[in-house]
This record gives structure tokens, sequence and C-alpha cells, in this order.
């Protein structure tokens, strides 16, 4: 059995079929987003590896 893409998902509308179409949405953005470069995950991380992003997550 495959576990789900997404398992965790928030809830964004009460709706089910409006929060399904809002997720299919935002997929599709996603899968057509060109990949990320060693530079810019390299950016990422740096940013939130700072201390100050790591108090701001707890």
């Amino acid at each position: 059995m495959a576990l789900p893409r997404h398992p965790a998902r928030p809830v964004r509308f009460e709706d089910p079929a409006r929060n399904a179409a809002y997720w299919a949405r935002i997929e599709r953005i996603v899968d057509s987003a060109p990949p990320l470069t060693d530079e810019q995950r390299a950016v990422i991380r740096t940013a939130f590896h700072q201390p100050e992003a790591r108090r701001a997550a707890a």
C-alpha cells in the first residue's frame, strides 16, 4: 500500500471539495516550477539554520 504524498496537509477550507481543489492547485504550481539549484538550496538552508529563525520557529 502506497503512502499518501502529503499525509499531514492542513485543512484550508471546511468544504472538502474546495479544500481538495486548493491543494490540487498548489500541487500543479509546485510541479510546474523549475527545480532549485544547489545555490538556491544552500541559501534556504542557511536562512533556516540562523539562530533567529530557530527561535521564531520554536
